[in-house]
């Protein structure tokens, strides 16, 4: 096994657990109960993860799937709900937003002199990192729990970027993956912010878990890598339908195309409408987002009409020339008997008006 590798598996892993400890601490904080530190033992199925990869992938990543990724949403997404719901998280002391950080140099000096009279480096350490921690406690809700979203959001992209990619994912469609996910992890924040502020839908707790469920829905795409990845096909019976030969051929565009729909698109559309129509919720940024929601859908509907003319196009020429893949993965292997059969059937699958004789090209 590759150091390399071996070390941007544990780092990564160890960001991921590092960053759902912080998440739960904030919550036993906030709640005033300790019981919520059981939530870090979700922590133990990253580490049992952890622990396989190692042994079986000697570190390396799966193929259209990341388990870190999904386990590590396993075990942040509860704190975030709970800090969400949590009825102290809807505003500050003073003012919404604010950050209330009363820094001054009074305490770390009390800290130091107090170090230089004990004498001790260990006991400086420990008095320092009290002081730091009783600063941070200091700190709005409402900030700390924006500050999660967003360091989960981040974290999400980079450590995607920092986990050893596997032999089925190329660097290219890595890096293709990630910008894809920049523009995504975006798009979710903006979505859980804009609405969670607003004071309406706080007074309403119903809405509040609709939206965290649509949140958490749309968190689902980032440990998957279809969107990068063709599925492939061997030739088979069944790569000779219309379906499977589309989705051989277009896989990652049509993942791209259901992913904006029925994930995140699709969905943020939906909750804003409701907002817009039921609840009269309306604000200029709301009205702006949902404006965007409806012109990404139109364009991927749009998107998938082009492919499937183009698909269709491309069926029928290559039927008529006697050719039987479709498919950029298959190759031409059968013979000319069976040439001739599969373009029969691919020429009755296809619903186009019959063309004169005299158009189809001659054989060779």
């Amino acid at each position: 096994m590759e150091l390399m590798v071996l070390l941007n598996a544990l780092v990564t892993r160890l960001l991921f657990v590092l960053h759902s400890l912080i998440g739960v601490w904030r919550v036993t904080a906030v709640k005033k109960e300790p019981k919520y530190w059981l939530l870090a033992l979700l922590n133990l199925l990253l580490c049992l993860e952890t622990g396989l990869t190692l042994k079986f992938k000697q570190g390396r990543g799966y193929k259209w799937f990341s388990p870190a990724i999904f386990l590590y949403l396993i075990c942040t997404v509860p704190s975030l709900w709970l800090l969400e719901i949590h009825h102290g998280t809807q505003y500050c002391g003073n003012e919404p937003g604010a950050v209330q950080v009363n820094v001054s140099n009074q305490d770390f000096n009390q800290s130091r002199d107090s170090n230089h009279a004990s004498e001790g480096t260990d006991h400086h350490i420990i008095q320092t990192a009290k002081v730091f921690v009783k600063q941070l406690s200091t700190i709005c809700e409402t900030v700390w729990t924006l500050a999660l979203h967003q360091t989960f959001l981040l974290l999400l992209v980079v450590g995607r970027w920092l986990l050893p990619i596997g032999v089925e994912i190329t660097r290219d469609q890595l890096s293709q993956l990630l910008l894809m996910f920049v523009g995504t992890a975006a798009d979710i924040l903006e979505f859980a912010s804009e609405t969670l502020d607003i004071e309406d839908v706080r007074k309403n707790y119903v809405l509040i878990n609709a939206i965290l469920a649509v949140w958490t829905w749309s968190m689902l795409q980032f440990p998957l890598d279809l969107a990068v990845q063709h599925i492939g096909c061997k030739p088979s019976a069944s790569t000779r339908r219309i379906p499977s030969l589309l989705l051989c051929r277009y896989s990652a565009e049509l993942w791209n195309i259901g992913v904006s729909l029925f994930i995140q698109d699709g969905p943020f559309f939906i909750v804003r409408s409701i907002l817009m129509g039921h609840f009269r919720i309306f604000n200029q940024m709301l009205v702006f987002f949902t404006a965007k929601n409806i012109l990404v859908m139109t364009l991927q509907l749009y998107r998938l009409a082009v492919i499937t003319l183009d698909f269709r196009a491309t069926i029928l020429q290559k039927s008529r020339k006697g050719e039987v893949s479709c498919c950029p993965c298959e190759h031409n292997e059968a013979s000319p008997h069976a040439n001739t059969d599969q373009a029969t059937e691919m020429k009755e699958l296809l619903v186009f008006p019959p063309k004169e004789e005299s158009q189809a090209p001659s054989e060779d």
